[in-house]
């Protein structure tokens, strides 16, 4: 008799333990992504640790700023020039060292970044190196920023070849004025397959894959998004404005609002909204800002796109005309700065 007591009595313990074990695996049913999950890991670590895409700071260091510190504290400034070798060969700023964008990953690492200031990176319009810019501070290099419109607001023999050559106002009568559509319903976080585990880990497997991959992928231009939205509409267009000017100025039609100072892209805010598979199109004004979103979210796993050029290639009359920030003013935006010409 005690020994049928002691076996329903082992029974019972066996029974509670499997109830248990049952409830607690279904506890992370429906949640998103498992705490495990890569995209998890390094969303955790950013968000706890290294959260540069809200607290870094202007990623950006305008003509002015630079000269001005270049003739003053020569020593605190680095400045990496990721055009062509035949562009930076036509003209580049004094001091710059040209380096391949595919190359530029290992280089920072190669010197110490910590001596200096500012580690400044230039391209020929600002949005490469927005982008560039994302990516190094996303490992660490706080100190690393884009100049803002790139060389074609030192001088204006190089903004003849880029930005001046891209103001366009011809989506004038294509933006719309309506409501913001609703987000996506969250979701869960892209997947990434590094076969890491150490958060830095992960990040730097991603960082090698992205530099590898280089940034032409990541622009878009509005011809291929209003394309886009008048066919198969895969794009998941987002507007960077504040809600203002979203409505005042008019947006790509069926562009969904994202207010910059809701921090939307933090987990607990519209983060999750994104797309985790179709192609998220980023738009701001200028194309650095999203440009430098979009290195963040790829670091994640999201297919994140950059408008080239932004609202200055589609509405510029009207930004001119409603004194937007951040419109290309030729008089005010282009130095023209001295700059020498050859070497490598």
């Amino acid at each position: 008799m005690m020994g049928n007591f002691r076996k329903t009595f082992l029974l019972s313990c066996l029974l509670v333990v499997m109830v248990l074990s049952m409830s607690s695996g279904c506890a992370h049913i429906g949640l998103g992504p498992k705490p495990d999950s890569e995209a998890q890991v390094l969303l955790d670590f950013f968000e706890n640790e290294r959260d540069y895409l809200h607290t870094g700071g202007s990623f950006i260091i305008t003509a002015q700023a630079l000269r001005v510190e270049i003739l003053t504290r020569p020593d605190k400034i680095y400045m990496i020039d990721t055009r062509s070798p035949e562009d930076f060969s036509t003209g580049h700023i004094e001091g710059a060292v040209h380096v391949d964008p595919h190359n530029l990953y290992n280089h920072v690492k190669s010197i110490d970044a910590d001596a200096y200031e500012n580690i400044v990176l230039i391209s020929c319009d600002g949005q490469s190196t927005a982008y560039l810019t994302s990516l190094l501070r996303a490992a660490g290099y706080g100190n690393v920023k884009s100049l803002k419109w790139g060389m074609s607001s030192w001088a204006y023999v190089f903004a003849e070849g880029a930005w001046l050559t891209r103001l366009s106002s011809q989506r004038v009568s294509e933006f719309v004025h309506t409501e913001s559509p609703p987000k996506n319903k969250p979701g869960p976080l892209p997947r990434i397959n590094t076969g890491k585990t150490d958060p830095e880990e992960i990040l730097a497997a991603r960082l090698e894959k992205l530099f590898a991959e280089g940034h032409e992928r990541i622009m878009v231009n509005h011809g291929k998004v209003f394309h886009n939205l008048y066919t198969n509409g895969e794009f998941y267009v987002v507007n960077y404005w504040s809600p203002e000017l979203y409505r005042e100025q008019g947006h790509i039609p069926g562009a969904i609002n994202y207010p910059p100072a809701t921090q939307p892209f933090k987990r607990q805010n519209d983060l999750l909204t994104l797309s985790p598979d179709a192609p998220n199109v980023f738009y701001c004004f200028t194309g650095q800002t999203s440009a430098y979103i979009s290195g963040y979210l790829r670091i994640l796993g999201y297919d994140a796109r950059s408008l080239e050029f932004g609202a200055n290639s589609m509405i510029f009359d009207r930004m001119k005309q409603n004194n937007v920030p951040n419109t290309f003013l030729q008089d005010t935006e282009i130095l023209n700065y001295n700059y020498v010409s050859g070497g490598q």
